[in-house]
């Protein structure tokens, strides 16, 4: 009776190891499966970067344009009489005082830019500034002040917010700040740690939205060099980066559920299979 009682237990122990070996082989298969499914042509960039010769870039001296909810700061100042430029400069405070020094700049406000495009300039009064590059708003500005002043005033116009998201299939996606307010696609995936392995380098969607407030959706292919050509190499604030999944991580995703069930199944046929193996023994 007890080496009958023991050839159960045995027979029991046997079948769960079995049961698992299934388990880490199946896992294995499908894991297996997952990872090859990706082709290494789909991987690298720019991959005809001998042709790149042929391919008309666009200007490398590229300048965002200013659009509805901006923010901007503006620094008008006067080297030969500061305190001429003083009532040209939003304060962030009533105390300020007069520096001689170009390199020390005081506390200023931010403009915002309203729905309209506008913006609300001391003196000047309400300015319409959308559409325009940084460089157009200060020669704009400028020729409006210069006969205030003995000299040519100097006009200086940065994004306060400049920013760029980056989604999907990518290693850290985030919301960037762009201290330069100039970020190409590339310079984008680097802040994000680059694509993963899953992410379609021949489809990267750049979602904008222009000066009108109407959103289009642009697709890059990084993989040919055609994309220096793109309007969406170079980003421009608030401008959304979204890599897609390819269709290997669609299918591991599926592959993953499925590995869910299989797994349940077999840990199941498992269990039924020794009790009924109790029972008839």
């Amino acid at each position: 009776m007890q080496i009958l009682f023991s050839n159960k237990i045995y027979n029991i122990r046997y079948m769960r190891s079995i049961g698992l070996k299934l388990f880490y082989v199946v896992s294995f298969v499908l894991a297996l499966f997952a990872t090859s499914c990706t082709s290494y042509k789909q991987v690298p960039y720019i991959q005809n970067s001998d042709n790149m010769a042929a391919v008309q870039q666009v200007d490398s001296v590229h300048e965002s344009r200013i659009l509805p909810r901006d923010l901007l700061t503006i620094i008008v100042a006067s080297p030969e009489k500061p305190e001429a430029a003083m009532p040209y400069n939003l304060l962030a405070s009533s105390t300020y005082e007069v520096r001689q020094s170009l390199t020390s700049q005081p506390t200023l406000q931010s403009y915002l830019v309203d729905n309209e495009g506008c913006i609300e300039f001391p003196v000047l009064g309400k300015l319409h500034v959308a559409g325009l590059t940084k460089k157009e708003l200060e020669n704009m500005i400028l020729d409006k002040i210069k006969g205030s002043f003995i000299t040519t005033p100097i006009v200086t116009v940065r994004f306060a917010d400049f920013k760029i998201s980056v989604l999907g299939e990518v290693a850290s996606p985030g919301t960037y700040n762009i201290k330069n307010d100039k970020v190409n696609i590339f310079q984008a995936l680097a802040l994000a740690k680059d694509m993963t392995i899953y992410g379609m380098r021949e489809n990267v969607k750049v979602i904008r939205e222009d000066v009108t407030g109407k959103t289009k959706v642009y697709e890059l292919d990084l993989t040919d060099a055609s994309v220096f050509t793109s309007p969406c190499y170079h980003l421009q604030q608030n401008d959304v980066v979204y890599v897609t999944p390819n269709k290997a991580k669609a299918k591991g995703s599926d592959v993953g559920s499925t590995t869910s069930l299989w797994f349940s199944a077999t840990s199941i046929l498992v269990s039924l299979t020794s009790l009924l193996y109790n029972i008839l023994h």
